[in-house]
């Protein structure tokens, strides 16, 4: 491999995650609001509700997706802080 490969791989892998990261994340929006409101608005019985996960995964996948971000940011910052030690050394 040549050395611009490897400068460029880390960026792509960044790039990538970021993006998979916004489109779950526009995945849950979309899913979240007509649950919600079709939660609030029809009844119990209605067929509708077969379509949604129960109200207790609506919590546990936005927890799971705040720590996810969480840790990427700490990684992201991480790599970071340990390039510009490496630059100054």
């Amino acid at each position: 491999m040549s050395p611009l490969s490897l400068k460029i791989a880390p960026w792509i892998l960044q790039t990538g995650l970021l993006a998979f990261y916004c489109v779950v994340s526009t995945c849950q929006i979309l899913h979240t609001i007509p649950s919600g409101l079709s939660s609030t608005i029809l009844d119990d019985d209605h067929f509708i509700h077969n379509y949604f996960l129960p109200q207790e995964y609506a919590i546990i996948i936005h927890v799971l997706a705040g720590v996810a971000l969480v840790c990427f940011l700490c990684v992201f910052i991480g790599s970071v802080m340990l390039k510009s030690k490496r630059k100054k050394a």
